[in-house]
């Protein structure tokens, strides 16, 4: 191909891979398949090599670029980002309603609503169509240069490429909120807890420290979005709702969500129903921000101070309460992990009393800066698992007490160890008292052998009293040995061991979940069970072979081979064998559903463990993305992106009623 047209090539190349781009990540749409795509992008990057002369500022090839800088350059923002006022009532809004048609002497015409996403704010200045600046927020007058690491978020045109008919100016001036999708932040955090390194707080927190990465590399890989709110240049607009029409007419991606409002009474409408639907929503929102529409009344309104007039920011209430910090606790797992837990005064919380709150780890309370004593704000993370948010260190009083992390087990008394590239520390004692009741606990869970009546009190009552030790202890217990205990009546005792001889047969999957491997959980118990068919196979495995299989890195691999070469746990093996433990080899199961793959998305009226557990005994298997590969899509309530992906590949797609004809 000549220079001339290698030229013309690029260009339309150009054009075509931004077409996708805005069609994938801004409009949520597919037109061609991710493989036809990134070979779109190879063919361009490789003629760009062979042609730098003809390298664009708007090239998809420069999303990722450049050397990582040493600092960002503060950069002035042509018009001052100005704060908004704080709603928390119907009352807050009808006097700030009040206060404005007193400046304007008339009534207001309309409102404008849209949700006010918690993530950081930028400005993206384009010249000529071209994005040639972003720049975060900063103090509302000076911000950053942060453009490079903006161009790895691909929901922003790097080129305003779909323009209408009207006459633009050279300089085009935009503000957008840089976010995480909630989803995206949940499989981070539980990549970096594998790795043993501390979880990120939040979405905004994350997202707002990949923007301010001084390598654009490390921008690119969280995976960031970029919801525009704001049409600073006068393009003609008329009202804020037509802004945010021209936003997406010239390719940015806007909020869907967002509402025209004739009067209060609808804005409380608006307001009411996204408190209560706001936990759908894929990225976190903390509240609403009302607009007056008319951009003629917003220019007469001004600002005041650093604050618009004609913006008002109202707060959804906060499932956060205040309590006290009344003393902190040491639990230790069954791998000898040291995990602080927060004592507090009970206090209500999202409708349950909430008395204690993990701290995860050291580095956690130093960051939380927690003491005890303190004052201290408490949510419930995803309305369940109790966090603590913040302490109010303004209102200490001198009597708190810093938190000094033990250099021992709190247990056993003997060393605790911080591990190097983990922030947990663990207990070097095997034989802890603490450890072999969590390890003891896990193995006898549902998941596990699901020995009945086998809980958490009886297993401590049981090594308390000198009967078990280990997990392979629960085998040769005798009526005589429980009859004696505390509470322990005749037929308590011969129920429970009803339940452990009948425990004693057990599949494969299930036996590899209750050894308590460190980072092998019930799927990837699951994966190895399929892959090896046998105990036997298993403990032959080398640690590269395991890291061939799915969800088992190297982490994993090398964790699952430490545990088999274990002396300890090679004697715990064989117990259990000649303890009269019967293991059900895996073995490929010849059904309906043999050969084919399926995914679940949506809520269904069974469990999604029971609907895999039905792919399973079917002879079919699950996987965990949308892919050529995937053979049928099961929808429920709410599916997600996970649709629109399946349908754009034109893969399959069954309702849960479909499904259940499938297994008949």
């Amino acid at each position: 191909m000549d220079k001339k047209a290698s030229k013309i090539r690029i260009d339309k190349l150009i054009k075509e891979v931004n077409h996708h781009r805005h069609l994938y990540h801004v409009l949520d749409k597919q037109q061609i398949s991710d493989g036809a795509f990134d070979s779109l992008k190879n063919e361009l990057v490789d003629l760009e090599k062979q042609f730098p002369e003809f390298l664009r500022l708007d090239s998809p090839s420069q999303r990722v670029g450049g050397k990582a800088l040493d600092k960002f350059v503060k950069v002035r923002h042509s018009h001052k980002v100005l704060s908004l006022a704080d709603a928390f009532s119907n009352t807050d809004i009808e006097d700030w309603q009040d206060r404005n048609e007193k400046i304007l002497r008339q009534k207001i015409k309309n409102y404008y609503t849209e949700l006010k996403l918690d993530g950081l704010t930028v400005v993206l200045t384009y010249q000529d169509g071209v994005l040639i600046q972003g720049a975060t927020r900063g103090d509302g007058q000076i911000g950053e240069n942060v453009t490079n690491n903006l161009k790895t978020i691909h929901s922003i045109p790097l080129r305003l490429e779909h323009l209408s008919q009207r006459s633009l100016p050279k300089i085009i001036e935009v503000r957008g909120e840089v976010v995480m999708d909630k989803k995206i932040f949940t499989k981070i955090n539980k990549d970096r807890l594998k790795k043993g390194l501390s979880e990120f707080a939040n979405p905004r927190n994350i997202a707002a420290g990949s923007i301010r990465q001084l390598d654009p590399k490390i921008t690119a890989s969280r995976q960031l979005d970029c919801i525009v709110f704001e049409l600073i240049t006068d393009l003609g607009q008329k009202t804020h709702q037509q802004s945010h029409q021209i936003l997406a007419d010239l390719g940015f991606k806007t909020s869907a969500y967002n509402q025209s409002c004739k009067n209060l009474r609808e804005v409380a409408s608006y307001l009411k129903k996204w408190t209560k639907k706001r936990e759908i929503l894929a990225y976190q929102t903390d509240g609403a921000v009302i607009v007056v529409d008319d951009v003629i009344q917003e220019k007469k309104l001004g600002h005041i101070g650093k604050s618009e007039r004609w913006m008002l920011a109202y707060k959804f209430p906060a499932e956060q309460v205040i309590t006290k910090l009344l003393d902190i606790e040491i639990q230790v797992g069954r791998t000898g992990a040291l995990t602080p837990v927060a004592i507090l005064e009970p206090v209500l919380v999202a409708g349950s009393v909430v008395s204690r709150a993990t701290l995860h780890n050291q580095d956690e309370i130093k960051r939380l800066d927690v003491r005890i004593g303190d004052t201290v704000i408490i949510q419930k993370a995803g309305d369940v698992i109790p966090d603590i948010v913040k302490s109010m260190i303004k209102l200490r009083t001198g009597a708190e007490k810093k938190f000094i992390f033990p250099k021992k087990c709190p247990v056993c008394h003997d060393l605790a160890i911080k591990k190097d590239g983990e922030v947990a520390h663990y207990c070097i004692n095997r034989d802890c008292y603490a450890q072999n009741v969590e390890r003891v606990i896990h193995f006898a869970s549902k998941k596990a052998f699901n020995i009945e009546g086998l809980g958490d009190k009886i297993v401590e009552q049981l090594i308390s009293a000198e009967l078990i030790s280990n997990p392979a202890d629960i085998f040769s217990l005798q009526l005589g040995d429980l009859q004696p205990l505390e509470r322990f009546a005749d037929k308590k005792a011969k129920n429970l061991l009803e339940s452990i001889v009948q425990s004693k047969t057990i599949g494969l999957a299930k036996f590899i979940y209750a050894l308590g491997i460190r980072h092998v959980g019930e799927e990837t118990s699951i994966i190895l069970a399929e892959h090896f068919g046998s105990l036997a196979k298993l403990k032959k495995a080398k640690q590269v072979e395991l890291e061939f299989l799915s969800d088992v890195g190297p982490e994993v691999s090398a964790s699952i081979v430490k545990w088999l070469k274990d002396e300890d746990n090679q004697k715990l093996l064989t117990d259990l064998i000649n303890l009269g433990i019967k293991i059900i080899d895996q073995k490929i199961v010849l059904g309906k559903l043999s050969g084919k793959t399926f995914l679940f998305t949506g809520s269904m009226d069974l469990s999604r463990d029971q609907l895999k557990e039905n792919v399973r005994q079917a002879g079919g298997k699950i996987v965990s993305s949308v892919s050529n590969k995937l053979d049928y899509l099961v929808v429920g309530d709410k599916p997600g992106s996970k649709l629109k992906k399946a349908q754009a590949l034109k893969l399959k797609i069954l309702t849960e009623d479909k499904f259940k004809k499938l297994l008949i």
